[in-house]
């Protein structure tokens, strides 16, 4: 998962941890934010169940920025459940675990 984020959506690798207390993660930099997402696995519990509209949607400012990251992802391309999305020329994507990654073609207002 962490590399579908890091090598094909560009997000920068800021750290993780292996097997503490059963879990292990990854954090990823959204560039530009001082923000990051933290992916984990572990524990006794199942991972979530995907649903159309839970989102994480990443402003990339271009078209060819989209393009780009779209192709480099090797994600499945799927329609939007909301159809705002495709109707301004968003991409969205499957990542590994079946969540939906919008790529918006506009920088963040």
């Amino acid at each position: 998962l962490a590399a579908l984020y890091r090598d094909g959506l560009g997000l920068l690798e800021a750290g993780g941890f292996a097997d503490h207390a059963g879990y292990s993660g990854a954090f990823l930099e959204l560039p530009g934010t001082g923000c990051h997402l933290e992916f984990t696995t572990g524990g006794d519990h199942g991972p979530p169940d995907a649903h159309p509209e839970s989102l994480l949607v990443l402003y990339l400012g271009t078209s060819e920025a989209v393009r780009a990251a779209a192709d480099r992802s090797n994600a499945p391309r799927v329609a939007s459940a909301n159809p705002y999305w495709d109707a301004i020329g968003a991409v969205t994507i499957l990542d590994t675990d079946g969540f939906r990654v919008v790529l918006v073609p506009a920088a963040w207002p």
